[in-house]
């Protein structure tokens, strides 16, 4: 095994090939998974597969914080703006998608368009 260096003499940091990881350590996706975020953490092992191509960063599970949840205003912001990108610029009409943005107007008002 090229990639097993569990001490990281070799890589600098504990280093497992793909899909071999001890328990207790999850990639951000992983832990995105589980409701967790890294919380600050530092990368405490990777993996790395593909002739080193490719690598992922582990997090330790016991470290890692739950994910922060928006506030009402947050949300109230967020949907605000969503809204706004559903308002076409050419005829101010609410459309039930987002504007696109490389003809900048709704399907009606594009010429060639969907009408």
């Amino acid at each position: 095994m090229v990639f097993y260096d569990p001490t990281g003499e070799r890589f600098g940091l504990p280093t497992y090939p793909f899909k071999l990881a001890p328990d207790g350590y999850a990639t951000r996706r992983q832990l995105q998974a589980r409701s967790l975020r890294p919380g600050g953490q530092s990368v405490a092992a990777q993996l790395i597969w593909r002739q080193g191509k490719r690598v992922a960063f582990l997090y330790r599970i016991d470290l890692a914080l739950p994910k922060r949840t928006a506030t009402a205003a947050q949300l109230a912001a967020l949907d605000k703006a969503n809204r706004a990108k559903r308002v076409c610029p050419a005829c101010h009409q609410p459309k039930p998608y987002q504007i696109p943005r490389r003809t900048g107007a709704c399907l009606d008002c594009t010429p060639g368009g969907l009408s």
